[in-house]
């Protein structure tokens, strides 16, 4: 008599990478099931574009059910907004542009004096989510990138005004997602909070994304300001002392152009940005985001005032 041995616990276990996917998607059914206007938050950045790959995943072959939402500084990569039309209109998607030279067109905010404008994206956020009465917002933000984002709850509960509290996070044992909320309020939505920056690259490879073009190794003019190599613009670089010059570098992660900076890289191909990124010993924002560094609690500062 032949006997089959039973399969081990292994074999039915997740990998690391398919129990994040299955989270994000549990995250994704809920809040589709708790709420009734629903948005993502979408730039182009490989976050964001790792987030709308799994929401597709969650609701195929059904359409995903929400709207996206891009708040434009007016100094964003023309890469990343290239390939942010691409593909709303490849999905069949609704895109919201809230655009911060609106504002500063018509004196609603001011333009700063250092040329950056990732701070001025607070009003036009909340002024988007009012008047499209978004009730949740799923947002790219992850807890291994700046300490205060580590702080926050997977449902964060935001006040009237947008505001995030700590005291106010709420417990979410087993998975379980509290999104009950005033009139007014509205919550956000991390679906990535788990993941690290590794994760989203080998997510990445294994599924085949495809990301804009300056993720990878490319040579570019740059100058240098505070440590990084930023893009000059018409945002206000180089200023009288800084030299353009050609190198051959990435982008760890892209916003606006004036406080995002990259990074000297041989990485052309995505093996050679995870192997760069399994020996970095600074965070992405850390190595890249000025406006990060404007104080100790320069993230968090925002985040109360209504920033992701």
């Amino acid at each position: 008599m032949t006997t089959v041995a039973a399969p081990s616990e292994s074999a039915y276990a997740l990998s690391h990478l398919d129990a994040l996917e299955s989270e994000a998607v549990h995250i994704f059914r809920e809040v589709a099931g708790e709420f009734e206007r629903p948005v993502i938050l979408f730039s182009g950045g490989k976050d964001s574009i790792v987030m709308l790959h799994l929401a597709l995943k969650a609701f195929a072959p059904a359409a995903v059910p929400f709207s996206l939402l891009h708040v434009d500084t007016g100094h964003n990569f023309p890469e990343v907004l290239e390939y942010r039309d691409r593909t709303v209109a490849e999905h069949g998607l609704r895109l919201h542009v809230a655009c911060v030279q609106d504002y500063i067109d018509d004196g609603r905010l001011r333009e700063r004096p250092d040329g950056t404008r990732n701070p001025l994206q607070t009003v036009p956020l909340l002024d988007a989510i009012g008047e499209g009465r978004f009730d949740a917002v799923f947002g790219g933000g992850r807890r291994d990138e700046e300490k205060a984002r580590a702080k926050e709850r997977v449902f964060s509960l935001r006040d009237e005004f947008g505001a995030w509290d700590p005291r106010r996070q709420r417990p979410e044992l087993w998975q379980l997602y509290n999104g009950k909320h005033a009139a007014g309020e509205h919550v956000r939505v991390f679906p990535l909070s788990n993941w690290t920056e590794l994760d989203v690259w080998q997510y990445i490879a294994r599924e085949g994304i495809e990301l804009p073009e300056i993720y990878y190794a490319h040579e570019r003019d740059v100058f240098a300001r505070s440590g990084m190599w930023l893009t000059a613009g018409d945002w206000g670089g180089p200023k009288s002392g800084e030299t353009v010059e050609k190198r051959t570098i990435r982008y760890r992660t892209v916003g606006d152009m004036s406080c995002t900076g990259a990074v000297d890289s041989d990485a052309f191909t995505i093996d050679q940005v995870i192997v760069e990124i399994a020996a970095s010993r600074l965070t992405e924002r850390g190595a890249t985001r000025a406006d990060d560094k404007m104080s100790e609690a320069a993230m968090e500062d925002r985040k109360r005032e209504g920033y992701f």
